[in-house]
């Protein structure tokens, strides 16, 4: 009896040394960075607030959008849950996403999505923006360029030699270059695009010069 008992008064504590196991990452197939042309976000209304972006002078020309993981043929997991972005990584962010609402914003939609931890993901953001070479027309037009989207894409692969040619593709809003997209596998080495990188469909778009 006495052995029972001594079993059964340490059934709790043995439980409760457990840990949990963690949650398995979601699935997703590779990684989509996205740049977004600060051109075109400070030209819409209610945008410009931004002096780091959008302030004259500043030259700014591409930005780090986020790391979106993806499905081959669709749209990727979002918002699996997280403690907000500690203040410095916030603030080694702030040299490749413009505002500290949009590294929290990244974060929560898409990075707690990749299975790693904060600083793993921005490590990986960080690198895989590095890795990114921006064709010597797009950094820092200073008229209106009307380009197709097989013309932008064509000129990050010559300036991005050992990327697959088809690593590359753009979006467009309002017939203006919203953003360039760059596809990476899960180890962050180049692969080529898949239907769910999206595609401007227009013939061709403006590249609204920097300010």
């Amino acid at each position: 009896m006495v052995t029972i008992a001594v079993l059964i008064a340490t059934m709790p504590l043995t439980a409760a040394r457990k840990k949990k196991a963690p949650a398995p990452a979601p699935a997703f197939s590779y990684y989509l960075l996205t740049l977004s042309w600060a051109p075109d976000f400070c030209a819409q209304a209610g945008n410009n607030s931004n002096p780091a972006e959008c302030g004259t002078g500043r030259k700014t020309g591409f930005v780090v959008h986020g790391l979106w993981p993806q499905g081959d043929s669709g749209r990727g997991p979002e918002n699996c849950g997280g403690s907000p972005v500690a203040q410095n990584i916030v603030q080694i962010m702030l040299n490749y996403i413009p505002t500290a609402s949009l590294i929290q914003h990244e974060w929560t939609t898409h990075g707690t999505c990749s299975g790693l931890s904060a600083a793993d993901y921005f490590a990986a953001v960080r690198k895989a923006r590095d890795s990114v070479t921006i064709p010597a027309e797009f950094k820092a037009p200073a008229q209106v360029l009307n380009l197709s989207p097989a013309a932008i894409e064509q000129a990050f692969a010559a300036a991005n030699p050992s990327f697959p040619k088809t690593a590359f593709r753009t979006s467009c809003t309002g017939g203006t270059l919203q953003e360039a997209r760059v596809c990476f596998g899960k180890d962050l080495s180049p692969r080529a695009c898949t239907s769910s990188a999206g595609e401007c469909s227009m013939a061709a778009m403006k590249v609204l010069p920097v300010r």
